[in-house]
C-alpha cells in the first residue's frame, strides 16, 4: 500500500479536471492504496502568490506532498499551457521535492491542440522536481467528460479506455517501487 497525493490544480469548485481526478483517485482506492488530496484553490492566495512556504495551510499542503510516495498532477489547460494555479505552487517547492516518487501528470482542456502540453510543459517542470519516475500522462478533452448529480463523473469511451491504462501503468510503476524500497528496508535491517 502507498500513500499517493492527488494535485488537483483548478480554480473552478465544478471542474472536469477534478472529476477526472476523482475517477482517477477511486481506482487507486480500489487498489488499496491511501489517497491524500491536495486542492490548491484552498490554499489562501496571498502566502501561495508569494512563495510563503512557512504559511500553515501552504506548508501542510508542501508536508503532505513531502511524505506522499507518489503523486497524480492534474491541470486544465489554458492558451496551451498548464494552469497557473499548479505552476504557482511548483514554484514554492523545494528543487527536490519530488524525489524518490512516481509522478502521473494528467490534464484536461477544450480542444486537441492541447494534448502536447502534457509532454512539452508538464512534464519538463515535474522532471526538474527530480521524481523517481514520471509515468506516462494523459490529456482529456473536455467534451469527453459529464458531470453528474452528486460529484460523479462519466467518461466516454474515448476518455475512460485510455484514462484506465495509464493509471494501471502509474500503479505498476507504483507498486514496483514500493516493492524495490521493501527489499532495501529489508537490506537496511539486516545490517
Amino acid at each position: 500500500m502507498a500513500v499517493i497525493a492527488t494535485i488537483s490544480s483548478s480554480p473552478s469548485l465544478s471542474s472536469k479536471t477534478d472529476a477526472v481526478l476523482s475517477d482517477i483517485a477511486r481506482q487507486l482506492q480500489r487498489a488499496g492504496h491511501v489517497v491524500v488530496p491536495i486542492v490548491l484553490r484552498d490554499l489562501p492566495a496571498a502566502p501561495l502568490l508569494r512563495g510563503d512556504a512557512h504559511d500553515p495551510d501552504v506548508a501542510r499542503a508542501v508536508a503532505t506532498l513531502d511524505a506522499a510516495d507518489a503523486v497524480v498532477v492534474s491541470t486544465p489547460v489554458y492558451k496551451a499551457a498548464y494552469g497557473g494555479l499548479l505552476k504557482t505552487f511548483l514554484d514554492l517547492l523545494p528543487q527536490f521535492a519530488l524525489r524518490g516518487k512516481v509522478v502521473l501528470p494528467v490534464a484536461t482542456g477544450g480542444t486537441p491542440a492541447h494534448v502536447l502540453v502534457v509532454d512539452y510543459a508538464l512534464r519538463p517542470v515535474l522532471a526538474s522536481l527530480a521524481p523517481s519516475s514520471i509515468t506516462p500522462g494523459w490529456f482529456v478533452l473536455a467534451e469527453h467528460v459529464t458531470l453528474l448529480e452528486g460529484g460523479e463523473v462519466l467518461l466516454d469511451e474515448a476518455a475512460q479506455r485510455p484514462l484506465r491504462e495509464v493509471t494501471a501503468g502509474f500503479l505498476d510503476t507504483v507498486a514496483g517501487r514500493s516493492l524495490v524500497a521493501a527489499s532495501a528496508a529489508r537490506r537496511e535491517a539486516v545490517a
